[in-house]
């Protein structure tokens, strides 16, 4: 089992704080040593396209990587024909571009077949992953056109709502009808479960 925790540090009103199960296991927990209990939390409905030649487009800045890594590393066990696009981002490409190397490798093998990523501070201007969706968008549209399962993993509060809001705005921009028609395509992408989401 692989688990990608981000760990949590800020200051507020002076003080340091830390998150309690994450600084836990950054900091105090050992190897082989301590004992940690877990439950696992599952999401039933956000799985894989069964048979593995649908296209999947999958949005998962920061932690929200970690089911794409199993998606990538499943696709290659079982062959899958299917093509792999993900769009990873985080603050800093120098110190928080998780499995870089990993997706190095996935990407050479030709199991992901695109990676956009976007590193927020690396510039004066911040960039998100929502970002690149608008910038990419004709390319996202076809592909979801052609039968692409599109996902979304992280965080629920801004993340998710703004990388919907963008792909409603590239299907109102690509298909050159009003924001209302654009909401009811992907609506409809809900409905036939190729919207699919993993947010918390």
């Amino acid at each position: 089992m692989h688990l990608t925790v981000g760990v949590v540090r800020y200051e507020l009103h002076g003080r340091s704080r830390k998150g309690v199960c994450s600084t836990f296991l950054a900091e105090r927990a050992e190897p082989g040593r301590t004992r940690v209990g877990v439950f696992v939390h599952s999401n039933k409905a956000f799985r894989l396209p069964s048979g593995g030649d649908t296209p999947i487009i999958m949005i998962g800045p920061g932690t929200g990587i970690a089911p794409f890594r199993s998606f990538l590393h499943e696709r290659k066990a079982m062959g899958a024909r299917g093509r792999n696009w993900l769009f990873f981002g985080d603050q800093r490409a120098a110190t928080d571009f998780l499995y870089r190397d990993e997706l190095a490798s996935l990407m050479h093998d030709g199991v992901l077949t695109r990676l956009d990523t976007a590193f927020s501070r690396d510039q004066p201007e911040k960039i998100y992953v929502q970002d690149r969706i608008w910038e990419r968008r004709r390319d996202i549209v076809e592909w979801l056109d052609g039968g692409a399962s599109f996902y979304v993993c992280g965080d629920a509060k801004a993340m998710a709502k703004d990388v919907r809001a963008a792909l409603v705005r590239a299907y109102a921009d690509v298909k050159s009808v009003a924001p209302e028609a654009a909401e009811q395509i992907v609506a409809q992408l809900d409905r036939d479960k190729r919207y699919l989401q993993d947010t918390y």
